[in-house]
């Protein structure tokens, strides 16, 4: 779902955000180890992407993210998306950081394809910012 609104873009993803917040955080209380903490994963991307005014925020996007990185370290979605907000934060040092850990993240053989597409953006990024 949360793919599915970001890709309708901001006003119609912000029809089902709602909806989204509410499905992370009973997967968040059912299991937050599923799937390598990917309920705290979207969550940290939801507050990160939602508008302040509609619920999102900035410290608790950074606090999911972390949190999702205690069920996977070398997550390189987590990674890639704290570093999305810590230069959002203008925390440069620590997103710089954040990227090279998505670039120096072995492939997990279950995600393989995303893990290559984190890589390819985070050396984009790195390459465009710093």
């Amino acid at each position: 779902m949360g793919a599915l609104a970001e890709s309708f873009g901001v006003r119609a993803g912000l029809k089902y955000r709602k909806a989204i917040k509410e499905e992370l955080e009973l997967v968040l209380r059912t299991d937050p180890a599923f799937q390598q903490g990917s309920a705290d994963r979207a969550l940290g991307r939801w507050y990160f992407k939602v508008p302040g005014f509609f619920g999102g925020d900035h410290k608790r996007a950074e606090q999911h993210l972390r949190a999702s990185l205690k069920y996977n370290p070398d997550s390189t979605a987590s990674h890639y998306f704290l570093a999305e907000v810590l230069l959002d934060e203008k925390r440069p040092e620590e997103a710089q950081a954040e990227l090279q850990k998505v670039i120096d993240a072995p492939l997990d053989p279950q995600w393989t394809p995303e893990d290559r597409e984190f890589k390819e953006k985070a050396r984009a990024l790195l390459r465009r910012r710093f």
